[in-house]
């Protein structure tokens, strides 16, 4: 017996729609391409992908009851396909973290102000939409500034430096052709600014981001700048302050999981007493540390900019280091990073 597009476990008003378009059985769905579903019934591009990925669980044509299954490598292959990562324009970092910033997954990105946390965020707004033929996912950045740092003029000049560089890179026609679109009007154009003044603001934002996605299947990467400065007022109310980042941190992976995006957010630091001295630790307390899946902080150490990788399943920890430019986020000079390591050498030499 065949498995029912009613059984499959997809909302009410997507049954509907399959229903009415005359798709009665899972086989009747499981050798549609995306184009042609969306058009017979009426669905979105985000719509597709669930009722196609629900087809492929559900074991497209097999006998009711049949047992689903995926191997973990099959796992792998669907999220280095479908997912990918955005890139940074620090290579180390990117080498760091096996491509870039990856998709579907949470990040952040904590640090004292001035070390770039802003700098980085707006890079990743750009790279988001450099065109997969040259290695990029081709997106949209839907970008949440709740401190007011985001700065047109500095989203400009990375845009301008992004376009150039991939011109630079130009081999074939297909990468031809993507150049007359991909442009610094273009660029703007996809980066979706809201603005955020406090807590009930961005909860509210996130509440109704899941249908605003919905309706813009092209969106790969969510930007928060920062999740801290919301909740600065409620620092004598701990418990209701907690309550609502677990409300928060759960949201924020709903939406990267569900909706394959991206989900950066930045930090701000404040001190901790541990054994009568204070440290500088991520803002927000430990429970909040758990929230997401990559944590990145950048610092200072003297005069050089750091990038260390303090959490990650699936990355080993690194410090890499990183300069801020006119064109934006960027491998520090190679010259100086080789007398840094010159001098850590001597030192080591002379401390033996």
């Amino acid at each position: 017996m065949q498995r029912s597009v009613s059984s499959l476990r997809l909302s009410p008003s997507v049954k509907v729609k399959l229903v009415s378009a005359g798709f009665q059985f899972t086989a009747d769905l499981k050798d549609l391409d995306r184009s042609q579903l969306s058009r017979d019934a009426g669905l979105s591009q985000q719509e597709v992908m669930e009722v196609l990925q629900v087809v492929r669980r559900a074991g497209g044509g097999n006998e009711e009851g049949a047992l689903s299954s995926v191997t973990a490598l099959e796992l792998l292959h669907k999220e280095e396909e479908e997912l990918g990562s955005i890139v940074t324009f620090s290579s180390q970092l990117d080498a760091a973290l096996d491509g870039g910033l990856p998709v579907g997954k949470t990040t952040e990105i904590c640090g004292v102000p001035g070390v770039g946390k802003t700098q980085l965020c707006l890079q990743l707004a750009v790279d988001v939409q450099v065109p997969p033929c040259f290695g990029g996912v081709g997106g949209q950045v839907v970008y949440i500034d709740t401190e007011g740092s985001f700065v047109l003029q500095r989203v400009i000049d990375i845009a301008t430096a992004v376009v150039q560089h991939c011109s630079l890179l130009v081999e074939d026609d297909e990468q031809r052709g993507a150049m007359e679109t991909f442009t610094v009007e273009t660029i703007l154009s996809n980066i979706l600014l809201v603005h955020c003044h406090d807590y009930v603001e961005l909860l509210a934002e996130l509440n109704l981001l899941p249908d605003f996605l919905c309706a813009r299947p092209r969106v790969r990467l969510l930007v928060i700048d920062s999740v801290a400065c919301p909740f600065r007022w409620l620092v004598d109310e701990m418990s209701q302050r907690t309550r609502l980042l677990n409300v928060l941190a759960q949201q924020l992976i709903t939406i990267a999981t569900k909706h394959n995006i991206a989900v950066v957010v930045t930090n701000q630091m404040t001190t901790r007493l541990r054994g009568g001295q204070s440290h500088l630790v991520p803002a927000l307390g430990e429970n909040w540390g758990h929230a997401t899946t990559i944590r990145l902080l950048l610092h200072w150490e003297g005069s050089r900019r750091l990038a260390t990788i303090i959490k990650s399943p699936c990355h080993m920890d690194s410090i890499i280091q990183y300069e801020i430019t006119c064109e934006g986020f960027r491998d520090a000079d190679q010259s100086e990073q080789l007398q840094n390591k010159r001098t850590r050498t001597e030192s080591n030499q002379s401390d033996g």
